[in-house]
């Protein structure tokens, strides 16, 4: 088993959970990259505008996903997160409620923090107590019917909708409402919020994300393997006894390969033959969201939060980076805009000109203090869209190839394109590797157990 040699093309979160699970299993591992660091979309660098290091995006995850956290514990980075039991969502003008967990079992367990939140009316909470109880009881099937048509069918209230729903689910899912798969939208309160006080916590990383992840290929080189940064896996030819890549020009040669890409970088390394035509169609079916962060440095502390949901405005969260790192003193915070589609063409100076005036009327010390930098980072193929019935084209691990295995946040999963779904993609991937070779081998943990009145009958 140690002479089996797999390559993963691909550096992000798919592809180092797919290399260090193969790498505790036995195999030689090469790694190519072809950025200059790990971590693909969840990465950090030096800004060369502002001299800072800054992550290309804030990441977080949540209780309820197990394999990221089975990943983290692999690698030894467990305790560089995070956790928060509380989540405290702002009105414009300061006006604070926060959602935290009770006594109560599951799934009435944020039942009185809901209940005293004064973001929302009486009518908006019994309309949202009643869409939740549908979705405790059973999650919706993927009939075509987009998560907003769902919630006006259950009655919701416009302020349910936009302060509720909204400020939750575009952050978790990056897309729109009117756009959304009605099942992943019910997943993501069902795992997070319904089912265990656990699944609802929130971790955040505090340190860069490359720090993270570089741990990663740390644990791929203490195991035998080989990372290749700045190299490129342009296409490959799978043959009966092995795949042969090329990567920046030169053949490399591999028993297995796992291409943890991106769908549309997939596209264009697949070769002309009969077995790359199903795969081809499906990938084209894909359509993909941006996401935008606001990196803001100010010369005084404008808020005491570590983090916040900021409600009807454009920014969504609030992110505070010198505190999450540990560093104290002026604050720099990252805000945060899923499903940026409206940023998108806008200049730097118009987004930063909107964000201070937006920051300003949550935390009126904002007002007062005075920007020393700021930068705006704009992920336009951030994830892909988990639109209604788009799982019927997510592609397995495996494929036309027998030597050649897949691993994504995109392929089928059972979970949106999400950093949970990445990991739990290259377990998989992982998996099939371990499986064609002719070790059977078991890395994807399961999703938490359901906790109290979860418990019972169809919960």
């Amino acid at each position: 088993m140690s002479a089996l040699h797999v390559a993963i093309a691909g550096g992000g979160l798919a592809g180092l959970a797919a290399g260090c699970a193969l790498a505790d299993a036995g195999f030689r591992v090469t790694l190519v990259e072809k950025r200059p660091f790990v971590g693909g979309r969840a990465s950090s660098y030096e800004h060369p505008g502002t001299g800072e290091v800054v992550d290309n995006c804030q990441h977080v995850l949540l209780g309820c996903c197990t394999n990221l956290i089975d990943f983290y514990r692999r690698i030894g980075v467990a305790d560089k997160i995070g956790w928060y039991d509380r989540l405290n969502f702002i009105e414009p003008g300061g006006r604070r409620s926060e959602i935290a967990p009770s006594w109560l079992p599951p799934p009435f367990h944020t039942a009185p923090s809901f209940l005293k939140a004064s973001s929302l009316g009486l009518g908006d909470k019994l309309a949202i107590a009643s869409a939740m109880m549908s979705i405790a009881q059973r999650l919706p099937r993927d009939i075509g019917e987009t998560f907003m048509q769902w919630l006006r069918r259950h009655g919701q209230t416009e302020r349910a909708i936009e302060r509720f729903w909204k400020v939750v689910l575009v952050s978790a899912l990056n897309e729109d409402l009117e756009r959304m798969s009605v099942y992943y939208a019910a997943q993501v309160f069902r795992e997070a919020f319904l089912k265990s006080r656990e699944g609802g916590r929130m971790g955040v990383p505090r340190v860069p994300l490359t720090e993270l992840y570089g741990a990663a290929a740390e644990y791929i080189q203490a195991h035998g393997g080989e990372v290749r940064l700045r190299a490129s896996v342009e296409s490959f030819r799978a043959e009966p006894a092995g795949v042969r890549l090329c990567v920046n020009g030169a053949e490399m040669a591999c028993d297995f390969v796992v291409l943890a890409v991106p769908f549309d970088a997939l596209g264009r390394m697949l070769p002309q033959s009969a077995a790359a035509g199903p795969l081809a169609e499906m990938i084209s079916h894909f359509e993909t969201s941006p996401i935008t962060g606001i990196h803001l440095w100010f010369d005084r502390e404008i808020t005491d939060l570590d983090h916040a949901v900021l409600l009807d405005r454009t920014i969504q969260w609030l992110f505070h980076k010198s505190r999450l790192l540990g560093r104290g003193g002026p604050s720099y915070v990252e805000l945060v805009v899923s499903s940026s589609r409206a940023l998108v063409e806008k200049a730097r100076g118009e987004i930063i000109e909107m964000a201070l005036g937006e920051l300003g009327e949550f935390f009126p010390a904002a007002r007062e203090a005075k920007l020393v930098k700021a930068t705006v980072i704009k992920e336009v193929h951030a994830t892909y869209s988990a639109l209604p019935g788009a799982d019927a084209y997510r592609p397995p691990a495996a494929t036309g190839w027998p030597r050649v295995f897949l691993a994504g946040d995109w392929t089928r999963t059972g979970w949106p394109a999400t950093m949970e779904g990445a990991v739990r993609s290259g377990y998989l991937a992982a998996e099939a590797v371990a499986q064609s070779a002719g070790k059977s081998a078991k890395f994807a943990v399961g999703d938490l157990g359901a906790r109290g009145l979860m418990r019972i009958g169809d919960w």
